[in-house]
């Protein structure tokens, strides 16, 4: 996406969540589904020399764009324009427990080796995080409730879900916004696509196409472009 953006004239700037740029953050907190506060930093920084600003968003991402935009509302930064995501788990629970399907046992078991290596990572210089049992934990409801929940000052996983879940924040969203939700994503559930929700949205419109499974959207022609990068390009640039 950052590619096909660049070498359309705009400039582009991507940001790793707290722990995934290669280097742990020092800090106690990881990133998570919700924190918008780090969202708001980097927009901050990009307003300093910029005067229109679009946000695009894939799967957390998504979920994080839109609970930005809508904790702010009427008073969000005039300079961002507009905002698509992608792949959005706008229902977090419902999402977090179809990952755990059987059928997506490759990708949870793959996500939950990931987050078990940064917690791992963390312990070693931060005495807060205890990782006895780290390696029983099988689901990653079960690792919210553990660490994510906690570590970011919820209750539970399904209080940190029910908090943080934009389902919650969309309406109050007042700039021109695309979701883009596959009715083939093996990780969104129906509540994480409310047609009947924002129907009538002033700013904001969802889209289901039939196909593009999570962050997929292939579509190999000659410009080499993927499906999702010509429909954000097409939205943004209009």
């Amino acid at each position: 996406m950052a590619k096909a953006f660049f070498e359309r004239g705009f400039d582009v700037l991507a940001w790793n969540y707290r722990g995934c740029s290669e280097e742990m953050n020092r800090q106690v907190r990881f990133y998570h589904s919700g924190a918008t506060d780090d969202l708001d930093v980097v927009v901050r920084h990009a307003t300093q020399s910029y005067q229109e600003i679009s946000l695009i968003g894939f799967s957390l991402g998504g979920n994080l764009t839109l609970k930005y935009l809508g904790e702010r509302g009427t008073t969000v930064s005039p300079v961002i324009k507009k905002a698509i995501v992608f792949s959005v788990p706008m229902h977090l629970y419902t999402s977090c427990l179809k990952i755990s399907y059987p059928g997506n046992w490759i990708y949870a078991r793959r996500f939950l080796a990931s987050l078990r290596k940064k917690v791992k990572q963390k312990a070693e210089f931060r005495n807060e995080i205890g990782i006895q049992g780290i390696d029983r934990i099988n689901t990653l409801l079960e690792f919210d409730d553990r660490y994510t929940a906690p570590i970011h000052g919820f209750r539970d996983a399904l209080h940190y879900y029910r908090e943080n879940s934009s389902l919650g924040f969309v309406q109050a969203i007042t700039l021109p916004c695309v979701i883009v939700n596959a009715l083939n994503d093996p990780f969104l559930t129906p509540e994480c696509s409310p047609a009947d929700l924002l129907r009538n949205h002033a700013y904001v419109t969802l889209e289901t196409p039939s196909r593009g499974g999570h962050v997929g959207f292939s579509l190999f022609n000659k410009n080499g472009l993927y499906w999702s990068e010509i429909r954000a390009l097409e939205f943004l640039a209009s």
